[in-house]
């Protein structure tokens, strides 16, 4: 039996919300490995956002690609991981970029709260394409 997911459940599971967990690489060391909210829809890209000043944005400068892995928890445990290169970072807009991902993670209210508290940081929106996938659905015994 197999536990690997169609391309239409693993793009779906990707779409559902979860926290997703990226990893980049890192000279010298292992990779650098820290949750993200992000939004994807099918067929599309990985979008997230990180602070202009984070390590996280020079490691992935540096890299040009990262590791997004999203799973649940508890049974039936199933997880989606992507790979891909970095398609772009650039600056982003805390109405056009911002606030669809923390209203997706916070709800309406609590999202604009975010939005108008963090208005003043310097936030940057990173496309991520995807290109390796793996996966596993073990609801699927």
């Amino acid at each position: 039996m197999s536990y690997k997911m169609t391309r239409e459940e693993r793009e779906a599971f990707l779409a559902d919300l979860h926290v997703g967990v990226i990893g980049i690489a890192a000279p010298g060391r292992g990779p650098v490995v820290v949750p993200i909210w992000y939004s994807y829809q099918p067929g599309e890209e990985v979008k997230f956002l990180t602070n202009k000043d984070s390590q996280k944005t020079r490691l992935l400068e540096e890299a040009g690609r990262c590791t997004l892995c999203v799973q649940n928890e508890a049974p039936p445990y199933q997880y989606v991981s992507v790979e891909g290169p970095i398609l772009s970072i650039e600056d982003a807009d805390h109405y056009r970029d911002l606030k669809p991902i923390a209203v997706r993670y916070l709800g309406d209210e609590e999202g604009e709260q975010y939005v108008q508290e963090t208005i003043d940081d310097q936030e940057l929106l990173v496309r991520m394409a995807l290109e390796r996938w793996s996966t596993a659905d073990y609801g699927k015994e």
